[in-house]
């Protein structure tokens, strides 16, 4: 009768958590729809998502000047696609080494020197690119005849690269390693050479889990705030141009809301239009690569 009443007890403290984590959820989302309506309210949805310029001002006859998110999501979109060019294809080629290729004892030592990195504080990584990679990346450019800010694109998706590496390397480790070995046994058997192996049984078979680590990786890079306040700057420059200075929107959003802020004007609350954007864009990505991942079971399951 006790090992009832705990059973049921546990079993309904467990549901009491997932009804929290649904309930907080459902709170934040309707807390930041309910803000950005309200900027909405005050600034045309069509400048907004289409505007060219970002210099939000609003003028003492209460119109709403330079609230064009253009620049900051192009910002966001180079800076993250740079960060993910490194991480993707090293992270990969890191995790078949330590999965297939390196002895145990390599292992045992090569994983957990790589982890470190995921645990040193942002600010040093930002430190990093402005005191060493930038300079460096300048005498390059210069090198070449070519000219590089101070501030660049290049320099922070370089450095945002470093820092969520292990984070993909990690994941797609555990992936390849967690595979039965009667696949690898199989492919050998059958004839194939390892690198056939690799690329025809065990990347396909661990697809979901990689991709499961790429999401999380990406979500890293656009959620990250440090090292592009220090390295990338806070000029909201429309430019594609790697050699630039960009910002990305979640900079903005910490910038728009730092200090003693009222939310009764449009400057403050474009915080809440931002994020609210970068919500359906981020939850679109997600929902996204997880029909590619189904569809993709279904071909090579």
């Amino acid at each position: 009768m006790r090992s009832l009443w705990i059973e049921r007890s546990v079993r309904w403290f467990f549901a009491l958590c997932a009804l929290a984590s649904i309930v907080i959820t459902v709170g934040v989302v309707v807390s930041l729809i309910g803000e950005a309506l309200r900027f909405f309210a005050r600034v045309s949805v069509f400048d907004f998502l289409f505007g060219l310029t970002w210099a939000p001002f609003t003028l003492p006859s209460g119109e709403n000047l330079g609230f064009g998110s253009i620049p900051l999501f192009t910002g966001t979109l180079l800076i993250t696609s740079i960060a993910m060019a490194i991480a993707l294809p090293c992270g990969v080629m890191v995790a078949v080494y330590l999965s297939e290729y390196a002895s145990s004892s390599t292992r045992q030592v090569l994983k957990p020197l790589l982890e470190t990195l995921a645990g040193i504080p942002t600010l040093v990584y930002g430190f990093f690119a402005v005191t060493t990679l930038a300079p460096f990346l300048r005498e390059g450019a210069a090198f070449f005849h070519m000219s590089l800010a101070s501030e660049s694109a290049l320099n922070t998706g370089l450095v945002m690269g470093i820092m969520i590496l292990p984070y993909m390397s990690s994941l797609s480790e555990d992936a390849l390693h967690s595979l039965p070995t009667n696949l690898r046994e199989g492919s050998m058997g059958l004839g194939a050479t390892s690198y056939e192996t690799i690329a025809k049984v065990l990347l396909p078979a661990a697809f979901p889990n990689i991709m499961a680590a790429f999401l999380l990786s990406l979500s890293r890079a656009i959620g990250e705030t440090m090292i592009v306040v220090m390295a990338a700057g806070l000029a909201a420059n429309l430019s594609f141009n790697p050699f630039e200075a960009v910002t990305t929107v979640t900079v903005q959003i910490v910038n728009l809301l730092t200090g003693d802020q009222e939310f009764d004007n449009a400057k403050t609350l474009a915080a809440f239009g931002l994020g609210f954007v970068l919500f359906i864009l981020t939850l679109f990505l997600n929902i996204l690569a997880l029909y590619g991942i189904k569809r993709y079971k279904r071909i090579y399951g």
